[in-house]
């Protein structure tokens, strides 16, 4: 891909990002072309259907956030690095609200994606989970599916992103106290 195309892409995605945050999945492409400023033509080379775009967009955070394991893990104490890796899954879920009933539409493009997020992210949050444990700073009684679902669930049913930071926080401080009891 041509260094122009690239950032293009790049731009789209990330325009796309923040348009689909503030306005949902359905905004027009107009304001995410023009928030990443190309032209509509353009955008449409790049994705062709509204599907691809949210798909890319979905990947690419889903990707940001597993990736963020590594660098987590090598500077912070394995129940920390898991602390500020959940509240980053949080951050995560919090702004992908409207792609939630994207995913669940029945769009066959939309299919694969419920099983590459729990693989990547369950894979990720694994590795924090056993160091974590291993070093007996949380209890270790929990799976990574487990835990992705709490935080989802605390996250919907928080109306801001402040109270499921809050709630989440709580459910850390749980995992910490079984370890010590």
């Amino acid at each position: 891909m041509r260094a122009d195309a690239r950032r293009n892409l790049d731009a789209l995605t990330d325009a796309a990002k923040a348009v689909f945050a503030r306005d949902g999945v359905d905004a027009p492409a107009k304001i995410v072309a023009d928030a990443a400023g190309v032209g509509v033509g353009t955008l449409y080379r790049h994705f062709p259907q509204r599907s691809d775009l949210v798909v890319a967009v979905f990947r690419n955070a889903v990707e940001a956030t597993a990736d963020a394991v590594d660098e987590l893990a090598a500077v912070h104490a394995p129940d920390e690095a898991l602390a500020l890796w959940l509240r980053r899954f949080t951050e995560f879920v919090a702004t992908k609200r409207g792609l939630a009933a994207a995913l669940h539409s029945g769009d066959p493009a939309f299919e694969a994606l419920p099983a590459y997020f729990l693989g990547r992210l369950g894979d990720a949050l694994t590795g924090l989970l056993d160091a974590a444990a291993a070093a007996g700073t949380i209890r270790a009684d929990v799976d990574a599916p487990q835990l992705l679902r709490a935080v989802a669930d605390l996250c919907h049913g928080a109306p801001t992103p402040e109270q499921s930071q809050a709630m989440v926080a709580l459910l850390v401080d749980g995992l910490r106290w079984r370890a010590r009891a």
